[in-house]
């Protein structure tokens, strides 16, 4: 009886062995398959595209310009007007040119800016209505007319100025004319 079992012992390995050295083969070549399948679908789309041009392509070597530098000046001490800030006021810089009512001074109080020349008139004429020495003033940088309520030679005045404007006109700001 063991004569028997080491015989079904050995046929049993034997086998495994037959089926493990097949399945090697096996997946090998269903991987070349695939990859050949791959490889013909790839050549038949080359076949139906058409070539777009006959002309052979022609590449520019890439030419890098260099970049201009512009010299950093400096403007002497002696040139340059400082604004007082001490007092942290926000103070907002425009160009900005009379359309109507006296000349601006070093700080004004805006109380409204407008798109239409009209409404900010309108404005302006409320204003001259209440006291105030309005102004229209026109910024094109921002193609925005500004109304001036008050304008004063110092930060001071006119941050007291537009506190008090705050009140009837909320987002009134300090404008320094440049």
């Amino acid at each position: 009886m063991m004569k028997e079992m080491n015989k079904y012992m050995f046929l049993g390995a034997g086998l495994c062995l037959a089926m493990a050295l097949t399945s090697c083969g096996t997946s090998e070549s269903a991987y070349r398959k695939a990859y050949l399948k791959a490889q013909q679908r790839t050549e038949a789309q080359a076949q139906v595209t058409p070539v777009a041009t006959t002309q052979p392509t022609v590449t520019t070597p890439a030419v890098t310009e260099t970049p201009t530098v512009t010299p950093v000046t400096t403007t002497p001490a002696n040139n340059t007007r400082i604004i007082d800030n001490t007092d942290a006021t926000p103070v907002r810089q425009e160009r900005v040119e009379v359309q109507s009512g006296a000349a601006l001074k070093a700080y004004s109080v805006v109380v409204g800016s407008f798109q239409l020349r009209g409404n900010a008139e309108g404005e302006v004429q409320r204003l001259l209505n209440k006291g105030y020495d309005a102004r229209l003033v026109y910024s094109a940088e921002n193609n925005m007319y500004r109304v001036v309520a008050s304008s004063f030679d110092t930060k001071p005045e006119a941050a007291q100025s537009r506190d008090q404007l705050s009140q009837q006109y909320q987002g009134a700001w300090l404008l320094y004319a440049k």
